[in-house]
């Protein structure tokens, strides 16, 4: 992944995951059997991480426990050029740390044949940049930045009638979060409203909390139907962080919500396709303009942002049962683009 900046890139490390490999900065997919069927879940549920994608796919996989985990490897550089300055232009290596573990965790309890509760447990991560040198136009020391999401996701689901389930999860969501090597821009206005909180601070933590809830619908024994809907994340802010990220250090997670379809073709193929909207620009510190806001201050409540727009992700996946112990899956995913091309101010 690599962009070009002109003049001066104010941080152009913050929202480095890569998304070419994501759906923005969602996974996507959850549960390693979705993953291999390019993220699809919201009408096919197949193992006890299905809450992830929709909390109604526990009240169709029965007693279960899951434990699985994604190697996740981003790979990342900055190129700058055209800036005066010297010693500033070249190619910046922001892969010092690249090989993330992703663990995930589902268990669910079948209460009697229309209710269930279950559990999952699942993350966002690889979301850092970690360069290898110092980047002069953003200070003295190595730069990069480290954000991870886990949400533990207890749901309950109840089969209104034969062919029709719902089910709901409540979100709770942890985050943590560390910057360094911005002291350019630990200064009063108009660079950060609060410069003692930009940089170099640590790790800190960020809780929250949000609803999830989902339908699905059996048509009949060949096509099935599902819906879902998931709540913006109200988290608690990043107090270390608070002259970085806009309205005082907040980092909500966007509102999310889809529709799927899952084919059963023949006895051992199943097809399944996903529609995903992902609100990014309803996050403040995500979705406000870099440029157009950045004379307010980082950190005000009208302070720059990733200029990010809401994504729509499309998920296609096929799976094939080649005999009782094998099973073959494969899958495309594509999602549009969040960052506009006059935006990469604060996006690397």
């Amino acid at each position: 992944m690599k962009h070009k900046y002109k003049l001066l890139p104010l941080l152009v490390l913050l929202a480095a995951t890569e998304a070419s490999a994501t759906d923005g900065y969602f996974a996507h997919g959850y549960g390693v059997k979705s993953q291999g069927m390019g993220g699809v879940g919201i009408a096919l549920p197949q193992d006890a991480l299905a809450a992830a994608t929709n909390p109604a796919g526990l009240g169709l996989v029965g007693d279960r426990i899951d434990i699985g985990a994604t190697w996740f490897r981003p790979i990342r550089e900055t190129e700058i050029s055209g800036n005066p300055g010297p010693g500033v232009n070249g190619t910046y290596d922001a892969n010092a740390t690249k090989n993330f573990i992703i663990p995930e965790f589902g268990y669910n309890r079948q209460i009697n044949p229309d209710v269930t509760l279950g559990v999952s447990v699942y993350g966002n991560g690889g979301m850092n940049t970690d360069y290898t040198k110092a980047v002069p136009l953003l200070g003295s020391s190595k730069a990069g930045i480290d954000l991870i999401q886990l949400f533990v996701a207890p749901t309950v689901t109840w089969k209104l009638t034969p062919t029709n389930t719902i089910g709901v999860s409540l979100n709770l969501a942890y985050q943590r979060f560390e910057a360094k090597g911005l002291e350019n821009f630990a200064a009063p206005n108009p660079y950060s409203s609060a410069g003692d909180n930009v940089t170099n601070k640590g790790h800190d933590n960020s809780y929250g909390a949000g609803l999830h809830i989902g339908w699905i619908g059996q048509l009949n024994d060949t096509v099935t139907l599902g819906a879902t809907y998931q709540s913006r994340t109200y988290m608690s802010k990043f107090d270390k962080y608070k002259g970085l990220f806009a309205e005082s250090g907040d980092f909500d997670i966007p509102a999310a919500y889809g529709v799927g379809i899952a084919v059963k073709a023949t006895p051992q193929l199943t097809l399944a396709a996903d529609v995903q909207r992902i609100n990014y620009s309803d996050v403040a510190s995500v979705g406000n303009l870099s440029l157009s806001n950045l004379g307010n201050g980082l950190g005000s409540n009208n302070g720059a942002g990733f200029g990010w727009r809401d994504v729509t992700a499309v998920k296609l996946g096929a799976s094939y049962a080649w005999n009782e112990n094998l099973t073959l899956r494969a899958g495309y995913n594509h999602s549009t683009q969040p960052i506009r091309s006059g935006e990469t101010l604060l996006t690397s």
